[in-house]
């Protein structure tokens, strides 16, 4: 005994068209990519040593310069040796160093992946705390945002201004921080 089945141009085109996808999905498996910027949204590194206010050496020697911020400088010369400061620049580095030295931390990239210099430009995560809005919160740095790395611009203006009403770190101790100029030493 035979069937016969017959189906109409239009149910065997459909037909035709759903093995046709059913095996391409079966043996053309698209390879998995993973876009950096999660990897770098979720990568814990550990930070072996602070370098001031706004910028990190993590595992591997690399340097990570916080986005977003500037920290008052410490200047050295070519011996290492201390030649100058800006006002509050040893607080904001102690601050900075009290929050993520030899702690594991988390690294947030926005769009580019370094600076000039080529260090990491990173928002930077001790748990669930952005330690570069805590150092613009609390008036340890000023805000310095540099297109295209933004994303968090609007948020830091908000905070530097509250630290600025309320004289906090370097907003109530120094004379002009928006032009705080170095302290040489002799």
């Amino acid at each position: 005994m035979r069937f016969k089945i017959r189906f109409s141009r239009k149910k065997t085109a459909l037909i035709f068209v759903a093995l046709i996808i059913f095996f391409q999905t079966l043996f053309n498996k698209p390879k998995q990519t993973i876009s950096p910027t999660i990897i770098n949204y979720s990568r814990l590194v550990k930070v072996t040593r602070v370098i001031d206010g706004d910028t990190i050496e993590i595992e591997g020697e690399r340097k990570v310069r916080y986005i977003g911020i500037n920290a008052p400088e410490i200047y050295r010369d070519t011996t290492g040796k201390k030649t100058g400061e800006q006002c509050f620049a040893e607080e904001s580095t102690a601050e900075n160093k009290r929050l993520v030295e030899g702690k594991t931390v988390r690294l947030e990239k926005d769009i580019s992946e370094t600076d000039k210099y080529g260090r990491l430009l990173r928002y930077v995560y001790l748990d669930n705390l952005m330690i570069n809005d805590y150092l613009v919160e609390k008036g340890f740095v000023k805000v310095m945002p540099i297109d295209p790395d933004i994303k968090y611009a609007e948020t830091f203006f908000q905070e530097q201004q509250q630290a600025k009403e309320n004289k906090l770190g370097l907003w109530g101790k120094c004379p002009s921080p928006s032009n705080t100029k170095p302290t040489m030493l002799q």
